[in-house]
């Protein structure tokens, strides 16, 4: 089990690890070794709670595929074990980041000075308006 947070942990088997060749330079070494790793987790059917599983699915958008799996690649590090470890690192921080509830916004009010500004300035914007209308001349007879 990888314990992310106190409530929150997830059972490595569910995760799928796989590797392949890395692109870019490198020369030789990158045509031989498998280094790069591409993590799989299913989101869908984990073990996280729903409302962790919803924002999961928010916060990861379009890394996870129609089938409810959230991929992660990673290729920066030469060795394969710092990549395989790199990749968990950033499915444990996604999920962190998921398990966080968000802070629901309290309405403020406005202060009494600041809605006398905004009067203020609505008044002096109105008063310019006003002045800048055209009004026809009086018709001499």
């Amino acid at each position: 089990m990888i314990r992310i947070t106190p409530n929150v942990a997830i059972d490595e088997s569910a995760i799928d690890v796989s590797f392949t060749r890395s692109s870019g330079p490198g020369g030789q070494k990158v045509n031989r070794a498998a280094t790069a790793v591409q993590l799989r987790f299913d989101v869908a059917n984990g073990s996280l709670p729903d409302d962790v599983r919803q924002r999961l699915t928010d916060i990861a958008g379009n890394r996870i595929n129609k089938d409810g799996e959230l991929i992660i690649e990673a290729s920066n590090r030469r060795s394969q074990a710092r990549n395989r470890q790199e990749a968990l690192d950033r499915l444990v921080a996604l999920i962190r980041r998921a398990a966080k509830k968000p802070k629901s916004r309290r309405r403020t009010k406005r202060t009494a000075a600041s809605e006398r500004r905004r009067l203020e300035n609505k008044r002096r914007h109105s008063e310019k308006k006003r002045r800048r209308r055209y009004t026809p001349p009086p018709e001499a007879y």
